[in-house]
């Protein structure tokens, strides 16, 4: 068993929904995230500005086997290379040492 990170910007929700069912990963959590790029390195005195540059996105978590992990990724790619933005899917693979 493993755990898959996904993170998509809010607009492509659905779609990532429908890539996880089309992987068979039915089971699967999701919370709102802001994802940021280009963060200044220094910090100014209202550094709650850097907000602006944030964009509203989503990220999905499953614990799952390598078997639906490699079909979520290739329908994934499949998807990023579709796109028509400079926002594609990106997830990562953990593996669990122990779980309940």
């Amino acid at each position: 068993m493993k755990l898959v990170i996904v993170t998509s910007v809010e607009a492509f929700q659905k779609d990532v929904l429908k890539i996880f069912k089309k992987a068979n990963i039915e089971n699967l959590s999701a919370t709102e995230i802001n994802g940021f790029k280009n963060i200044p390195s220094e910090i100014s005195s209202n550094w709650f500005s850097a907000g602006k540059s944030a964009n509203e996105s989503t990220m999905f978590f499953s614990f799952t086997d390598d078997k639906h992990i490699d079909d979520l990724f290739n329908l994934m790619q499949e998807f990023n290379n579709n796109l028509e933005t400079n926002n594609p899917l990106k997830a990562v693979v953990v593996p669990i040492e122990k779980s309940l």
